[in-house]
């Protein structure tokens, strides 16, 4: 899962989509990355400051294991953004929380309400390297080792922060 807020308390806002996720049923939390700062990316990969009113945005990457299967797992991602107050007045507005689904092990899934993995990771610094962070040796189904796209995307600023 990708998570991000540019809204509010960022931190606290990571903080509570990391435990909900680890209190969803059947579901175990295996590993979060540190948190990462960035800025917002507007259409097209273009960086925005401050886009739409939101700041910089923290970002982080967790492992679940889960028996809960892609659909419901992403319902109940949206479930916990709405729980934070997270709004879509337009597109790429700011927001409290994100959650994306990013992966499903090797599984290439192509539906109306998502698509995986997660059709734009291979463009986003802030989702790569927290993703190598946790998971060093991972080979992204159509898009090959993280290690070699998280080159790809290294001219794009990210922080990494104290945890």
């Amino acid at each position: 899962m990708g998570l991000g807020s540019n809204v509010g308390d960022r931190r606290a806002w990571i903080g509570f989509a990391v435990q909900a996720l680890a209190e969803l049923p059947d579901t175990t939390l295996v590993a979060r990355s540190s948190l990462y700062e960035s800025v917002p990316l507007g259409t097209g990969g273009s960086v925005l400051l401050g886009a739409g009113g939101g700041g910089d945005y923290l970002n982080a990457v967790v492992h679940l294991r889960t028996r809960l299967e892609p659909l419901p797992l992403l319902g109940a991602l949206q479930a916990i953004e709405r729980r934070a107050g997270r709004e879509r007045p337009y597109a790429n507005a700011p927001r409290t929380l994100d959650c994306d689904l990013l992966l499903w092990d090797a599984a290439e899934i192509e539906h109306r309400e998502l698509t995986l993995p997660h059709p734009r990771l291979s463009e986003r610094a802030f989702v790569l390297m927290p993703l190598a962070e946790i998971a060093p040796g991972m080979v992204i189904p159509r898009l090959g080792p993280v290690q070699e796209l998280v080159g790809a995307v290294a001219a794009q600023r990210l922080a990494k922060l104290d945890s």
